[in-house]
C-alpha cells in the first residue's frame, strides 16, 4: 500500500486525514481510499463530531477549526468553501475556520501532536493493507495522554468539481 504519491493498483492508496482536539489531547483519523478532496475533509470532521466530539461536548453550538493554507481544506479552495457549510447542516454546529498563513504548516498542532505520533507508531512496520494503517493510527497513544481513534472511509469522492461564481456567492 502506498500513501499519497505512490499509488499501487494491487495494494491500493490511502489518504490519512485527521482532527486533533486540543482540550483532551485526543485525535480522530480517517483513512480515505479514494481522493483527498474538500468533501473528504468535511466528512472527516463530521466523523470526528459524531464519534468523539458530540459525546464529549453535548451542549456545544459552535466549533472553531484551524487548517493549513493549502490542500483540500485550503483558504483558496472554492470547493472547501462550498462543502464546509454541509458540516453545519449535518451537525447543527456553527463552524468557523482560521487558516494558517502560507508556509506556516510547521506550526500546525495536528502535525506535531497527532500525525507525528501516529507516523512514529507505524515506523518500521509494513503498511500492507488499509486495515493495518487504520489499526496503527487507532492504537496511537503517548505518555502525555494522547488517545486516537480511526476508521476507514471507503466513500468515493469526485474530483475535478468546479464551483461557479454563483454557487460561491451563496456561501455565508
Amino acid at each position: 500500500m502506498r500513501v499519497h504519491d505512490f499509488p499501487d493498483k494491487r495494494l491500493g492508496t490511502v489518504m490519512p486525514y485527521g482532527v486533533y482536539d486540543l482540550t483532551p489531547t485526543c485525535g480522530w483519523g480517517s483513512v480515505g481510499v479514494d481522493q483527498d478532496t474538500a468533501a473528504f475533509a468535511v466528512a472527516t470532521v463530521q466523523q470526528w463530531w459524531q464519534r468523539m466530539g458530540q459525546p464529549r461536548y453535548p451542549t456545544v453550538q459552535q466549533v472553531l477549526m484551524t487548517a493549513d493554507g493549502g490542500g483540500s481544506n485550503g483558504s483558496r479552495s472554492r470547493l472547501w468553501k462550498v462543502e464546509r457549510p454541509k458540516l453545519s447542516d449535518a451537525t447543527g454546529l456553527e463552524g468557523h475556520v482560521c487558516h494558517f498563513p502560507p508556509g506556516t504548516s510547521p506550526w500546525n498542532k495536528i502535525e506535531h501532536r497527532l500525525f507525528g505520533h501516529s507516523t512514529e507508531n507505524w515506523r518500521g512496520r509494513p503498511l500492507v493493507t488499509q486495515e493495518v494503517l487504520v489499526n496503527l493510527i487507532a492504537n496511537t497513544t503517548t505518555e502525555a495522554g494522547l488517545r486516537v481513534e480511526a476508521a476507514l472511509d471507503s466513500t468515493p469522492y469526485e474530483t475535478g468539481k468546479k464551483v461557479s461564481d454563483e454557487a460561491l456567492a451563496h456561501v455565508n
